[in-house]
């Protein structure tokens, strides 16, 4: 990936080159911030941005302000300008590859900061600057571990969301996260907010895999925050230019929610069986296609059985193992998956001659437990084989596709 960190921030103290969370090499400052700003084509709101946060940090806060930029326009040389006045040094790493969008940004960002706390926020001024100090101190005051700006407690409002649509999926998508994470998300009523403080300490990048804009409801489901604290925030209209959600950033959102629940290996397993089971349509209607195109009923099941595992292939690979895709090339993922499902075929047949020969099993159930064992080991050869990475080195990996 290419990559450039700058710092346009030029201060006559020579120490205040230092970001003001540092004192000295090892050293943080006690309740020092970086303030992680994901910026993409945010140009015209930058100027306004920097004016109000310098307005609303206090002098006694150490804070420092990282963009971590995917812009396609001039938002980095803008930043440079307006950063040269400012009491706070301001710093940008431009990123040539946007990987993982704003949630993938802000964990770049993490992986860069030292200091305390952590707050993030977005650029278009939606989120008032003049919560910052707000949001570090409810930390400070409660020990809480990460503190939200939401809409939805007392003060506060979603008066910036445009129109009734974009309200009705905010509050469909906050539902559905909480539903499907109620332990994981208590205490959090807003988990769609995209500005929120947490202390560095909670935060392991190598945990995150964030996919798409909601990287809250990643650290929250992933780092499993201790103690939390919400403050209310109006939502604010947008200052400049233009929203960037959409029907493909809901499409993302539904897929990290799947990653999300599919976790840990018992969610993953009962993930692959219900795929399998949505399987049947795609393949009875291939089988009743072919039928009626004249094809022998054999030769009929065998290729309609293709169009269920290529299926299952599709879905597995979206919701299932989409950050695992990268072991190995799709046309190899692919081969193994087939060989894998149309070997279930063949080993269930055995099976049932075993069971029924050998413990004295009636026909039905020896069916039934031959179903369940081949599901078992087709999941557990499909993570191995299919999804684990290769021992043989890193010289050897596929890129994934």
């Amino acid at each position: 990936m290419s990559e450039d960190l700058w710092t346009p921030h030029a201060p006559s103290d020579p120490e205040a080159s230092i970001p003001r969370g540092r004192q000295e090499a090892g050293e943080v400052a006690p309740g020092s911030v970086t303030l992680i700003i994901p910026t993409f084509n945010e140009a015209g709101n930058i100027g306004e941005l920097l004016s109000r946060l310098a307005g609303s940090l206090p002098a006694h806060l150490p804070c420092a302000v990282l963009f971590v930029d995917d812009s396609t326009d001039d938002t980095p040389s803008v930043i440079e300008k307006a950063a040269l006045d400012l009491p706070f040094p301001v710093s940008v790493l431009h990123r040539e590859r946007p990987a993982g969008g704003l949630g993938g940004a802000v964990v770049e960002g993490l992986e860069r900061a030292d200091t305390d706390w952590i707050v993030v926020m977005d650029a278009d001024l939606q989120h008032p600057p003049h919560l910052v100090p707000e949001l570090v101190g409810e930390g400070e005051r409660t020990g809480a571990d990460l503190v939200v700006a939401s809409r939805y407690i007392p003060g506060g409002s979603r008066a910036g969301l445009a129109g009734n649509f974009r309200v009705a999926v905010s509050r469909g998508a906050t539902w559905l996260a909480k539903g499907l994470f109620p332990r994981a998300l208590r205490g959090i009523s807003d988990p769609m907010s995209g500005f929120f403080a947490m202390r560095r300490p909670l935060v392991t990048a190598d945990l995150l895999k964030p996919l798409g804009y909601k990287i809250l409801l990643e650290l929250a489901v992933r780092c499993r925050p201790a103690k939390v604290a919400e403050v209310p925030f109006v939502f604010q209209d947008r200052y400049a230019g233009e929203s960037k959600s959409g029907a493909r950033e809901g499409l993302r959102f539904l897929t990290h929610l799947a990653a999300l629940r599919s976790a840990t290996p018992l969610a993953r397993m009962v993930g692959f069986g219900l795929i399998g089971l949505s399987g049947f349509v795609p393949n009875l209607f291939a089988l009743w296609l072919l039928t009626h195109a004249g094809v022998h009923y054999l030769p009929a099941e065998i290729a309609a059985n293709q169009a269920g595992v290529l299926w299952n292939f599709v879905l597995i690979e979206t919701l299932l193992f989409r950050d695992r895709r990268r072991h190995r090339h799709r046309g190899d993922r692919v081969a193994r998956f087939a060989l894998l499902a149309n070997a279930d075929l063949l080993l269930r047949i055995p099976l049932i001659a075993l069971f029924v020969a050998r413990l004295g099993m009636e026909v039905l159930p020896a069916t039934a437990l031959a179903l369940v064992t081949t599901f078992v080991l087709r999941f557990a050869a499909t993570e191995a084989l299919v999804y684990l990475p290769r021992r043989t080195g890193t010289g050897s990996r596929g890129k994934g596709s």
